[in-house]
């Protein structure tokens, strides 16, 4: 491998880590840390800077000397089989989501993970940086499983998890849950989370004393599972993948301190406005509290002044001062 070079065999264009997650070689993440190995090479010259820019259509890009190129992206709606795990391999030798796909197909990433024994809706991908962004919690996507759970969960469990539960990782609860229907000692219920903690909707579940006895995934934001066989796949059509994107170009756009300040936000003490409303309306209950109020003051006759020991009352006393020296 050629040794690293001093000078930046880039010019201006498309960031290297992004055009590596494009081909399909993972997140940006993962593909900062390639650049980083020194297995990247531009131009035949080692790049281990990862703020550099490279122009695919006019720079030859390579990864361990083998010639990258951009992936036609691809974008699948599985339905999960019990037992197959997602990840790219397993070392107890295990079947994994990926090998129900063609193997002559490019590397795919499944958005988030189901555990092994859940079913349902995964959405797989060649766009890692896309599925990076899908996973995130900050995008709040909701997840609607549908839970056969032992027992008849009361309403007092509905709010509940609704309510949280900690657990080691933090607190855990649902975004809303609902029954569906009884089948003899046990009940199926119907759950939206909005993120993809390990094992959540078992575990919230299993504390409220209904362990759950099957678990289906049938929507992920926008997308439904609708009649896709078990362990058989389709292609995402363009109108949901456009309202994937459209959720994530939406929560990038909006400001974090925004959203933070805009509820919440106060007047600067001294200010006339929320502030100065605060205190009208501190001192008109502090005058109710004690049996008064500004009308009530207003209306009594005004106190008369005691007269200064000794001399003429401090109003005669003025009115009768002679006109001021010059």
């Amino acid at each position: 491998m050629s040794q690293p070079a001093d000078d930046n065999p880039v010019v201006p264009g498309m960031r290297l880590q992004r055009y590596l997650a494009q081909c399909g070689l993972g997140s940006r993440r993962e593909c900062e840390e390639l650049i980083s190995a020194g297995r990247v090479e531009v131009d035949g010259k080692t790049v281990t800077k990862l703020g550099a820019n490279v122009r695919p259509s006019m720079q030859t890009v390579t990864l361990d000397g083998e010639k990258l190129k951009l992936e036609r992206k691809k974008y699948y709606l599985l339905n999960k089989p019990p037992g197959f795990l997602c990840t790219a391999s397993d070392p107890q030798g295990r079947p994994t989501v990926f090998e129900l796909f063609p193997p002559d197909g490019p590397r795919l990433f499944s958005v988030g993970r189901l555990d092994e024994n859940t079913t349902g809706l995964l959405i797989v991908t060649n766009d890692g940086d896309l599925a990076q962004k899908l996973a995130h919690p900050r995008y709040h996507i909701h997840r609607i499983y549908r839970a056969q759970v032992a027992g008849h969960p009361k309403r007092e469990v509905f709010e509940q998890l609704k309510e949280g539960l900690f657990f080691t990782e933090g607190k855990f609860k649902v975004h809303n849950i609902k029954p569906i229907k009884k089948q003899g000692r046990s009940s199926w219920v119907e759950i939206t989370m909005t993120e993809g903690q390990n094992r959540e909707v078992r575990r919230l579940l299993a504390r409220t004393g209904h362990k759950v006895m099957k678990l289906e995934r049938i929507g992920f934001g926008p997308i439904r599972i609708g009649r896709v066989p078990l362990g058989q796949f389709r292609e995402l059509r363009k109108d949901e993948l456009g309202k994937l994107i459209e959720i994530v170009t939406r929560a990038q756009t909006q400001s974090p301190r925004q959203t933070k300040k805009r509820p919440g936000k106060k007047a600067a003490p001294g200010r006339s406005g929320a502030s100065g409303k605060a205190k009208s309306r501190g001192r008109a209950s502090a005058s109710s509290e004690f049996g008064t109020s500004e009308n009530s003051r207003t209306n009594k006759a005004p106190a008369k002044k005691r007269p200064r020991s000794g001399g003429p009352s401090r109003g005669k006393g003025r009115g009768s001062r002679g006109p001021k020296r010059p």
